[in-house]
């Protein structure tokens, strides 16, 4: 039974508060403070008591309870903890710092306080607006939502919101608005680019001309990224196993894990060239992830001769490297299980987002089409000639020799057996279908007619 009283200290005050004690739904003695006056307190504790009760008796459940608690919460502590847990993950941290800036300008411009301020209507409302204002493409757009849902996907993980209030806002399509569209280089460009960093005396981006083709090199063989190359050491190859490889560590790697790839045989002994100065630990490519490689490619390809942007696309460091490399795979014939494998993809959609094949890799592969198409063709072909015209087609295959009209399309007997029938043509009235074949005709009523 719920009790009302006075501290000790306040006895004697008119307008001191009264406090009230209960059992809660775990049996402990809980001691509130209540009002200044005593029916209202009263009524207070026999409300809680009640509550109690039929929390003990499940009619009430606390875990809805305790999540609309936390839906009145400020939700600043929960973006900083969100935070936290973001650079716990070993993310990078710049993927730390440009998500958590998105977030926060999502709640910020829709003035969300707490938890339960969260909208998928605002945020959607929102983001048009400064999609508007700003005129960023449809891929920025995606990665704001994809932001703001990771942000509530981690509050329903940690059990501070019963469901995701943002999930559901449509994605843009990116394919109509491409605001990087890049072009893989040909083999004879991409060996003009090698050759103009290797005979360049300049140094762009503190690299010389020699480290420059370098990288260049690596990048095709591999089709590793540019934050991923800028990771590796000597310990990074195994060149002296059977099948040499290169291993990408998970904290460089874009999808967080560990990564072997096999090495081509001309890359071996170069890469032992490469690394034969190297210290223990010491980087192949220092600082390349912070340089603006792109500057690099295009200053190289423009000394040549070679437009950094066509109608086609730009040849920045990631179409060069990568996008050349996936797209060289597979004009080499390679599967495209096998060039996912090679790129790391988990979905091969992306893999041909990488693959650049023009009109003449088209017309290469109808070369390779099978010879019993151009059986048919010839055979379309020869159907179609006049009758004086096939005569003298037919008069070439040698004079007596047997034809068994049996085996052409149509025909339903041998015109060895019956001397007098009609020859056999390409023209229509003498085609029949095989479920209406020509019946059966004896020669004695061939010669009445």
């Amino acid at each position: 039974m719920a009790s009302v009283f006075k501290l000790g200290r306040d006895k004697g005050k008119k307008h001191a508060p009264w406090y009230y004690q209960y059992k809660d739904h775990s049996g402990k003695k809980t001691m509130k403070r209540g009002f200044t006056d005593k029916a209202r307190t009263l009524q207070l504790a026999v409300k809680c008591e009640m509550e109690a009760q039929m929390r003990r008796e499940g009619l009430i459940d606390g875990e809805q309870e305790e999540l609309a608690k936390r839906k009145k919460s400020d939700i600043d502590r929960h973006l900083e903890e969100f935070q936290n847990s973001l650079e716990a993950k070993e993310n990078t941290k710049k993927h730390v710092k440009l998500a958590m800036s998105r977030v926060k300008r999502i709640t910020k411009g829709c003035r969300f306080k707490t938890l339960g301020d969260l909208d998928a209507t605002r945020v959607e409302i929102f983001m048009t607006k400064i999609r508007k204002a700003e005129g960023f493409g449809p891929r920025t757009y995606n990665h704001y939502l994809q932001a703001i849902e990771s942000f509530c996907n981690w509050l329903v993980s940690r059990r501070r919101l019963a469901s995701n209030p943002v999930v559901g806002i449509p994605r843009l399509n990116t394919n109509t608005d491409v605001r990087h569209q890049r072009r893989a280089l040909s083999d004879d460009e991409f060996v003009q680019l090698v050759r103009s960093a290797a005979d360049s005396n300049k140094s762009i981006q503190c690299y010389t001309g020699e480290e420059r083709a370098r990288i260049y090199v690596l990048s095709y063989m591999t089709g590793l990224r540019r934050a991923e190359l800028g990771s590796l050491t000597a310990e990074s190859f195994e060149l002296d196993a059977e099948q040499p490889t290169l291993t990408v560590q998970a904290g460089a790697s874009k999808h967080r894990r560990k990564d072997v790839l096999p090495l081509h045989p001309d890359l071996v002994p170069l890469v032992r060239v490469w690394i034969a100065d190297l210290e223990p630990g010491e980087v192949l490519f220092p600082k390349l992830a912070k340089r603006r490689t792109w500057l690099m490619v295009k200053k190289d390809l423009e000394r040549v001769g070679i437009p950094y942007e066509t109608k086609d696309g730009i040849a920045d460091f990631h179409a060069a490297g990568r996008h050349s490399h996936i797209t060289g795979l597979l004009r080499s014939g390679v599967s495209v299980p096998h060039a996912m494998a090679l790129a790391r993809h988990s979905d091969v959609r992306m893999t041909m987002r990488y693959t650049h094949l023009g009109i003449a890799d088209q017309a290469a592969a109808l070369v390779n089409l099978p010879s019993a198409c151009q059986h048919i063709v010839s055979k379309s072909v020869l159907s179609s000639l006049p009758k004086s015209a096939e005569a003298r087609t037919s008069k070439h295959q040698g004079e007596g020799e047997a034809t068994n009209v049996s085996d052409s399309p149509g025909a339903s007997y041998d015109t060895n057996v019956h001397k007098n029938a009609p020859p056999v043509t390409g023209e229509a009235k003498w085609r029949r279908r095989e479920s209406n074949p020509r019946p059966v005709i004896s020669p004695r009523k061939l010669l009445r007619v």
